[in-house]
């Protein structure tokens, strides 16, 4: 297909009965389309990779290693593993059969569940709307995808290319802004899954309860990170460093502030320092390596966070560039501005505590955050974190590598979240699994029925 013969969306209610409508044809349940698509979408991502590239370029300043491995690989992966294994996931389990309801076979049917609506944000703009995409075509739904508008090169390049990998009619890309997501969001859906803030989740969320439609929400929140006195330090500064500037801080998983046990706190900030030091040299400004905020009012938001703390590291800034250096920031109080909300920027709080027992008492004094990071040699200590802390997601030992196992669901709790996605777990998803019993005719015993004499309910008693 041509990119002049690219379907246009048109006004969302036609659109939405229209891709409605080759939902309930029924092409997109066989195995073969399914798999069609998801090998769409993987050629989409190694065949486009400079087009995708470029635009993750331009809106983020993303360097060509990062936009490869978060975005553009990362998803051709989901892509093909999903169109390797659908065919296993579609499969009915079977389910053992209480003796109740024998003679009969007890299995769950994976049924899609329709049409459902992606809404993407803007810190990964391709990968966070591809990923849970690859799980709505894996359970064989028709989907139409919003992109943010506030990564519009990225936005442009899915909206030229996806309906050439895969079916236009069962996947439409709506381009725009507030008025165009909030039409979206008027109309009757059978999932909607969202990524973005807490605010947008519960405007998203009011609207889901006028249809009854079940919603997938990723959210975000101030991710801590705990170092104990065990703790490799030059390690956990230069991983903690990785997880936290990557994408210019720009990540729903990155570490959003370190508690760091006192005794080791001096020397722990000389290794974060050296660390940023040696990833970003002297003028991170000329760094190829280090990315760009989204836009001027993300900028704007961001730079008077600087004044929280003494900046150890970093601090510069140039708005004209949407530049703000990776920062790390020292003596910052519990109660200061860069620790109200989720930072989302290239600043790294780091608070002194008198010990474990002490960060986990002021990470439970917070919303639940959507991931935990713990950097001890200590395993009793790493347990008790796990144990007496509710996070979305953790690593023990180093930052955001639980996004790279496909076997492990990814999402919040409370404030953070709701539901899980990635590998078969974003099949899940998009799937109802519905509960089948078969019971044949042959045999109908007649203790099943009324009249109930006492022997009866005797055996029935026995039986249930």
């Amino acid at each position: 297909m041509s990119t002049a013969s690219r379907p246009t969306p048109g006004p969302v209610p036609a659109l939405v009965a229209r891709i409605r409508a080759r939902f309930d044809e029924g092409h997109t349940r066989s195995a073969a389309w399914r798999v069609r698509q998801l090998e769409g979408l993987a050629r989409m991502c190694r065949e486009r990779e400079a087009e995708i590239e470029a635009a993750l370029r331009t809106d983020l300043g993303k360097c060509h290693l990062e936009a490869f491995s978060t975005e553009i690989n990362y998803s051709a992966a989901e892509a093909e593993l999903a169109a390797k294994k659908v065919r296993g996931w579609m499969k009915p389990d079977r389910v053992s059969t209480t003796l109740v309801a024998q003679p009969g076979t007890s299995r769950i049917y994976k049924d899609p569940l329709g049409v459902v609506l992606i809404i993407a944000p803007w810190n990964y703009p391709f990968q966070l709307a591809v990923a849970p995409l690859i799980g709505a075509l894996a359970a064989g739904n028709c989907a139409v995808v919003k992109p943010s508008e506030v990564a519009p090169a990225t936005s442009a390049v899915l909206a030229e290319w996806l309906p050439q990998y895969v079916d236009p009619e069962a996947v439409v890309v709506v381009e725009g802004g507030v008025p165009e997501t909030t039409a979206l969001l008027e109309q009757r859906f059978d999932h909607i899954f969202y990524t973005g803030n807490g605010h947008v989740g519960r405007i998203v969320m009011a609207a889901a309860a006028k249809h009854l439609t079940p919603v997938t929400l990723e959210l975000g929140g101030k991710s801590p990170t705990v170092v104990d006195t065990s703790a490799d330090l030059a390690v956990a500064a230069k991983r903690i460093a990785w997880g936290k500037f990557t994408n210019a801080g720009q990540t729903c998983v990155a570490p959003d502030y370190v508690l760091v046990e006192r005794a080791v706190h001096d020397a722990f900030v000389a290794e974060l320092v050296a660390a940023v030091k040696a990833f970003y040299g002297a003028d991170p400004q000329a760094s190829g390596d280090f990315g760009r905020i989204i836009n001027p009012r993300h900028f704007d938001r961001l730079k008077p966070l600087l004044d929280s703390g003494t900046v150890a590291v970093g601090g510069q800034h140039d708005r004209d560039d949407r530049f703000i250096a990776p920062t790390v920031l020292t003596d910052v109080a519990p109660e200061s501005p860069v620790m109200a909300d989720e930072i989302f920027g290239p600043i790294l709080p780091v608070i002194a505590v008198d010990s474990v027992d002490a960060a986990i008492a002021f990470i439970n004094a917070r919303p639940k955050p959507l991931a935990l990071y713990m950097f001890s040699s200590d395993k009793a200590k790493q347990e008790a974190v796990l144990a007496r802390t509710s996070s979305g997601g953790a690593v023990i030992n180093h930052c955001v590598m639980h996004l790279a196992v496909h076997g492990l669901p990814f999402g919040g709790v409370g404030e953070s979240g709701m539901g899980g996605y990635h590998g078969k777990h974003s099949f899940d998803v998009f799937t109802h699994h519905k509960s089948v019993l078969k019971k044949p005719t042959a045999i109908d015993p007649a203790i099943m029925y009324p009249p109930y004499d006492d022997a009866k309910v005797k055996w029935l008693k026995r039986l249930l």
